[in-house]
C-alpha cells in the first residue's frame, strides 16, 4: 500500500509538549500525504480538527517508528495513572502500545527475547480491564480499531484475562502468564511465508498444512527461548485444538486440553467474527455467541462457553 514502512498511531497518542517531534502523514485515499513535518509541533488546535473531521490515525515513517514506540511505552505507566486523562483514551493509549509490541515481534522476532517487555505490557491490560467499573467498555477502548492482524493478538489477551478474572479468579501473576499467552497465540505466523498470510484466494492444501504449523512452531519458539510459563506455552500450543478433536496439531479432545488453551480458542474465533476484515463485515456480538453455540460440543466445550457468554452478554445487557 505505502513505498516505505509506516506505523499507524491514534491521535490520542498524540499530545502536544509531550510526543516526539517528528514527521507525521495523513491517508488520503490509498496514498499518504504528509500532514506536519517534523520542524512544526502539533497543536491543541491541531488534534481538535482531527477529531472533528474524525481522523482517528496519522501515520510515522520508518526512520521515526523507534523514537515514537519507545516513548509510548516508557510512557505508559504515568499516562494510565493520570487522572486527566478519560478513560476510553486511556484505552487507546494502552492499545497502540500493545499493538505496538505486538507489530514488533512479527517484524523483529528477536524482540521476543524481551519477556519482561511483554509482561509489563500484559500487566497494564489487565490493571486497566479489571479495575474498570465495566470491564466490557473498556475492552472495547482497547480493541476499537480495524489493524487487523495485530489489534487481533491484543484482543485475544484482553478477552482472555477478563474470562479468567472473572470466571476464575485466577491470580495476578496467572492472569499475567494467560496474557502473555493470549498476545502471543499466533506467533508461530513469524514462520508463514507472509504470501500465503497475505494471500485473498483460496489456499492450496500445501499452503493450509504450513498454517497449520503455526500453533507448535510458536510453541517450540517460546519454549526454546526460555522463561514463558506453561499457562503461556499451552495457549500458543494447543489454541486450535478442538472439542472434538478435529482440531491441531495434536487432535486432543475435550479435557486433554488445557483448560487456558480452551478459552483461548474461544477469545479467538470470537474475535475474529467480530472485526472488520477485508472481505468481511463483523458480526456484531450477540451474532457471533449465536453461530459459536450452533456448533456447541463439536468445536467448543459447551461448558467453557456458557461462561464465556456470561461475561460477554450478561442478562439484561
Amino acid at each position: 500500500m505505502f513505498d516505505e514502512k509506516y506505523r499507524p498511531v491514534h491521535t490520542a497518542c498524540i499530545q502536544p509538549d509531550k510526543f516526539p517531534q517528528v514527521a507525521l502523514y495523513m491517508l488520503s485515499g490509498t496514498n499518504l500525504v504528509l500532514y506536519k513535518p517534523a520542524d512544526r509541533p502539533i497543536s491543541v488546535h491541531d488534534l481538535k480538527r482531527l477529531h472533528n473531521n474524525q481522523v482517528e490515525y496519522l501515520y510515522v515513517n520508518s526512520g521515526s517508528i523507534r523514537e515514537v514506540c519507545d516513548f509510548l511505552e516508557t510512557s505508559i505507566t504515568e499516562l494510565m495513572a493520570d487522572d486527566e486523562i478519560a478513560a476510553p483514551v486511556k484505552g487507546q493509549l494502552l492499545s497502540q502500545v500493545a499493538m505496538n509490541y505486538v507489530m514488533d515481534v512479527f517484524e523483529m522476532p528477536d524482540k521476543l527475547s524481551n519477556l519482561g517487555r511483554c509482561r509489563n505490557l500484559v500487566r497494564q491490560l489487565m490493571q486497566f480491564i479489571t479495575a474498570n467499573q465495566n470491564p466490557l467498555e473498556a475492552l472495547h477502548a482497547i480493541v476499537s480499531h480495524d489493524f487487523y492482524t495485530f489489534a487481533h493478538s491484543v484482543h485475544v489477551a484482553s478477552l482472555s484475562m477478563l474470562i479468567h478474572a472473572e470466571v476464575f479468579g485466577l491470580a495476578p501473576d496467572e492472569l499475567e502468564d494467560v496474557g502473555v499467552g493470549g498476545i502471543l497465540h499466533d506467533v508461530g505466523m513469524i514462520f508463514v511465508p507472509s504470501g500465503i498470510l497475505e494471500k485473498s484466494d483460496i489456499l492450496t492444501n500445501f499452503e493450509y498444512n504450513l498454517i497449520k504449523k503455526h500453533a507448535e512452531r510458536g510453541y517450540e519458539c517460546l519454549r526454546d527461548l526460555g522463561g514463558f510459563s506453561d499457562i503461556s506455552l499451552a495457549a500458543v500450543r494447543y489454541h486450535h485444538e478442538r472439542n472434538n478433536g478435529e482440531g491441531y496439531p495434536f487432535q486432543l479432545a475435550g479435557d486433554e486440553i488445557p483448560r487456558t488453551a480452551q478459552v483461548t480458542a474461544i477469545c479467538d474465533v470470537f474475535s475474529a467474527l467480530t472485526s472488520n476484515r477485508p472481505y468481511k463485515k463483523a458480526m456484531d456480538k450477540t451474532e457471533a455467541i449465536a453461530l459459536m453455540e450452533s456448533v456447541g460440543k463439536d468445536v467448543f466445550s459447551p461448558r467453557l462457553l456458557e461462561k464465556f457468554k456470561s461475561v460477554i452478554l450478561p442478562e439484561g445487557a
